[in-house]
């Protein structure tokens, strides 16, 4: 079995969902479960959704200006009397319905019953386009077999349940499902975290234990810097998983960070490739590879904030005060992604992905003196040398940097 994963770049439009028959035309695709991502920039929009129901703002104008997107992409692939025009125009209403009758007051729950829609969407479309072209398929609704918690927005796998529910899965056939979405114990949906696609594709090879996982982007690979922010960069033609996870971990926007250590475990051979240029072969991660070439990766991360938070009566920053920080960061989903710790002090470099970093602040200036300096950028270097260190930081405001091995850190105002 393969799996192959298309995102949301690779379906925005129609000629882009034309070119996924050449994508597997050219790749093979017998035994393939094809994940797909929401359209476009669905996910945002549907986000939009959600923000107005909870500002009780009139949200059923964004959702008609979404459906009228999904409703021009299908017009151009589908004759004027195929069943995916009502299909479209159903899942809109059943958004609409849902918002209308729900009770709950919790936004991720919300939320995750909303944007889940996207990918419902999507895979439909692509499943009838592909069915149409003479490609046979089956549709699947992957909350059947992906299990999580009831942590919405970010929910964790039961790997146990989900590896039975695939325990009788007919391998020699064609599907196209959902990536993101999972259900909890009450049949709730449950998303996997933004950009989770890619996580969803390595749990399927996971319990399918699939030959290998191709990510399909609109780059040629996993490059050594993001090419809208740093000139001159390089495709990676091979990395390590252990490099894979380094990158994921520091915020290489290509991988998903949750996304190798299911291959992993089973070895399962992981590629990057471009669904523009489908011949090429583009990154593969295996077990034991050296970085080739052997060049520094550049990762970004923009809209962090450094947090330093100290002790009130210059006692030691010791293993009680550093639980008590740690226990605020994790009621409240806030993501470290850089650390440092001095006697009396330690500074995180924090990232608000659910907008609790008030709720936080609050929260530990009960106990400690805070200062917090809010959207900053961190720049990380994986495998630097103190010559790129020096030209890097030249010109720029530094305010935190950190050198473990040949990982260089540095926190600057932009």
């Amino acid at each position: 079995m393969k799996v192959y994963k298309f995102g949301g770049a690779s379906v925005q439009n129609a000629e882009n969902i034309r070119n996924i028959i050449t994508v597997l035309n050219t790749a093979g695709y017998d035994s393939t479960v094809i994940v797909t991502s929401a359209m476009g920039k669905t996910t945002n929009a549907l986000e939009e959704v959600v923000a107005a129901y909870f500002e009780k703002r009139d949200y059923i104008p964004i959702i008609e200006k979404i459906e009228n997107y999904h409703l021009e992409i299908a017009k151009n692939l589908f004759p004027e009397e195929d069943d995916i025009f009502e299909d479209i125009k159903v899942f809109f209403s059943d958004i609409i319905s849902f918002l209308r009758r729900n009770k709950s007051l919790n936004y991720n729950f919300v939320y995750d019953q909303v944007i889940s829609c996207g990918e419902l969407i999507s895979t439909k479309m692509v499943s009838a386009y592909l069915n149409f072209s003479g490609i046979v398929n089956t549709w699947l609704d992957i909350r059947d077999y992906i299990k999580s918690d009831s942590n919405y927005r970010e929910g964790k796998i039961n790997w146990k349940l989900t590896q039975k529910q695939f325990e009788n899965f007919d391998t020699s056939k064609i599907y196209v499902t959902q990536g993101f979405l999972a259900s909890d114990p009450n049949c709730f949906t449950v998303t996997l975290g933004r950009e989770g696609s890619d996580y969803s594709a390595a749990i399927i090879a996971y319990c399918l234990n699939a030959e290998k996982v191709t990510i399909w982007k609109n780059v040629p690979g996993i490059m050594n810097a993001d090419p809208g922010y740093f000139k001159d960069a390089r495709l990676l033609n091979s990395i390590s998983y252990e490099e894979a996870v380094e990158l994921a971990f520091y915020g290489a926007s290509v991988i998903h960070p949750k996304t190798i250590q299911p291959l992993l475990r089973k070895e399962i051979p992981f590629f990057v490739r471009s669904f523009l240029e489908p011949e090429k072969p583009g990154t593969s991660v295996r077990r034991g590879v050296s970085i080739n070439p052997n060049i520094p990766c550049f990762i970004l991360k923009k809209n962090e904030h450094l947090l330093t938070v100290s002790s009130r009566d210059f006692s030691f920053m010791q293993e009680e005060n550093l639980s008590t920080i740690f226990n605020c960061l994790s009621a409240q989903n806030i993501k470290v992604n850089m650390i440092s710790v001095s006697a009396i002090s330690v500074s995180l470099c924090v990232e608000d992905k659910f907008g609790t970093i008030d709720i936080l602040i609050k929260n530990l200036e009960s106990f400690f003196e805070l200062n917090i300096i809010k959207n900053v950028s961190l720049y990380t270097i994986r495998h630097s040398n103190s010559e790129i260190q020096r030209n890097f930081i030249k010109e720029k405001k530094v305010l935190l940097e950190q050198l473990v091995k040949e990982t260089y850190q540095v926190i600057v105002k932009e």
